[in-house]
């Protein structure tokens, strides 16, 4: 039967500058778990793809290499469980050449079939861009015998797009698991974060070439949004987790190269959902498996996320609370006037809140904290005495979708009991409805998965409609705090945009009614009929 056997590739990616490549190699940490001599190689690779992308699309990176005298053809698959948090975790064939041309009856015998077929026949497959780089591979061996290679590439990717040779660098390490403890990967990586300018990788040599290919600045061209994690019905609470936790940091450590670079608000949005996501899953361990590593790991997260909280509410403050105000009243005198220098003033706190947003992703902090998180899930049972299977539902040694139906049970209490003062409540009474139903939506994101029912849908469409609304309002509570420390209660803008916030806040209010009764209606879908 093809594919009976599935290879996989295991490997955490970083990126590290020209200048640092020599340091790693001396590094204390790699000459301990040094187990053999260095090998250096000339790498040059061409992928192939049909020129709509076929294979891309789909996760698929089809490539022939040469490494010394030898021509080596491979395929990947896309991205599985375990990737996450800078590992990638893929299914990989080879297979020995003649020559450089591609050898299709080889793609025959993986899962990939058909897909390869039809691309045969979809205009075929061609060269789409090149790799050529030196690699340095250096053979590990750590204490308990857990095998990996550190391999040290730099060089260049070349692809061709509108009639020219655009290039991008290849400067990056990667520690590739072979055997035992893949704990062992993210210690190195760590105790190598501790002394050199190292960063998590989300995207491979591939996925930058068709991004060049396609004359693209940057490979992640939008942000990156929470998506579900496949759980499999029987799976056990730490392996969801475990898989939950991954994929919350791949959107942050995803959305964070491009905050970097990037001015656009939605890198600012994205990343701040993924901390928070992140921090709400690694608060689902705490409750049952507290450990002195994840009190820093959820400190370490909350201080990104108020960061990237301080930076969102001026986005929104600036892009979305004032121009509609200053499009109405800005032609008045002296409201006008005054609208100007309260946004000029509003803009420099914005770039402010920007550059300090942007100054913790591209900091070492950031980058331990992605690793951290890392290692704490390639620890088996996160490397606590969790209790037996057998134990009850709250605990994490048991299965998921009945750790998921008991605290998704008590959430969706604990949120009716918070919504009885609901539609005359303060300002401060309906933040705590809506951080009662942010939490509820978290977890109905995470474990929705495990139940598939048609109900899932309905309910989380209600949780998010209301979530809306309750952002809204709250949006107009952050704009009266932001304008009060902006200017003088005797402002002429203060005062416009007062009036103008509480009007539209005003506007919303009759929404709340029918989306509360919206989630009031919702059947929760975790509740297994017999």
């Amino acid at each position: 039967m093809a594919d009976s056997f599935i290879p996989t590739e295991i490997e955490l990616k970083l990126a590290l500058a020209p200048a640092a490549m020599a340091a790693l190699l001396r590094h204390p940490a790699v000459l301990a778990v040094r187990c053999g001599r260095m090998r250096t190689a000339r790498v040059a690779s061409v992928y192939f793809d049909t020129s709509d992308c076929l294979l891309a699309a789909e996760g698929i990176a089809l490539r022939v290499r040469r490494v010394g005298k030898r021509w080596i053809q491979t395929i990947k698959g896309p991205r599985g469980p375990g990737s996450g948090a800078g590992l990638s975790v893929r299914p990989e064939y080879e297979w020995p050449l003649a020559s450089s041309a591609l050898d299709l009856t080889q793609l025959s015998a993986t899962r990939w079939r058909k897909l390869i077929a039809k691309a045969a026949k979809h205009g075929g497959l061609a060269r789409c861009f090149t790799t050529a780089f030196e690699r340095r591979t250096v053979p590990l061996r750590f204490l308990d015998d857990t095998l990996a290679f550190l391999c040290v590439d730099r060089g260049q990717i070349r692809a061709a797009c509108d009639g020219r040779t655009r290039r991008a660098p290849i400067s990056e390490i990667e520690i590739e698991f072979e055997s035992g403890a893949a704990a062992n990967v993210y210690v190195l990586a760590l105790t190598l974060a501790a002394d050199l300018p190292v960063a998590v990788m989300t995207t491979s040599k591939a996925e930058r070439g068709h991004a060049l290919r396609h004359g693209k600045r940057a490979i992640v061209a939008t942000p990156v949004k929470a998506r579900n994690v496949a759980l499999a019905e029987d799976t056990t609470t730490v392996d969801a987790l475990s898989a939950l936790l991954r994929g919350c940091t791949h959107q942050v450590a995803a959305n964070a190269s491009r905050l970097l670079e990037d001015d656009q608000p939605e890198w600012v949005h994205q990343m701040r959902i993924g901390a928070r996501r992140l921090r709400s899953c690694l608060a689902l361990v705490a409750l049952h498996a507290p450990s002195p590593e994840l009190e820093w790991m959820v400190a370490e997260v909350k201080w990104l996320a108020g960061l990237l909280g301080t930076a969102r509410d001026w986005d929104v403050f600036t892009r979305e609370t004032l121009p509609p105000l200053a499009a109405k009243l800005g032609r008045d005198e002296p409201t006008g006037a005054a609208l100007k220098r309260l946004r000029a003033r509003a803009l420099a706190r914005r770039r402010i809140a920007r550059t300090a947003a942007r100054d913790a992703a591209g900091s070492p902090r950031f980058q331990r904290l992605l690793l951290a998180v890392g290692l704490f899930c390639a620890r088996p049972r996160f490397g606590t005495k969790l209790p037996a299977n057998d134990d009850p539902p709250h605990a994490l040694g048991g299965r998921a979708d009945e750790f998921a139906s008991a605290l998704l049970t008590r959430r969706q209490r604990k949120l009716h009991r918070c919504a009885a003062s609901l539609m005359n409540g303060s300002p401060e009474e309906r933040h705590a409805v809506r951080i009662a139903a942010k939490r509820l939506r978290y977890l109905a994101e995470f474990f929705a998965p495990l139940f598939r029912h048609k109900r899932a849908k309905a309910y989380l469409k209600a949780l998010t409609g209301l979530q809306d609304v309750l952002g809204q309002l709250n949006d107009a509570t952050t704009a009266l705090r932001i304008a009060n420390e902006l200017g003088r209660p005797t402002d002429a803008a203060i005062g416009a945009l007062r009036g103008w916030i509480a009007a539209q806040a005003a506007a919303i209010e009759p929404d709340l009614a029918a989306v509360w009764q919206q989630m009031v209606d919702a059947k929760p879908f975790w509740i297994r009929r017999n």
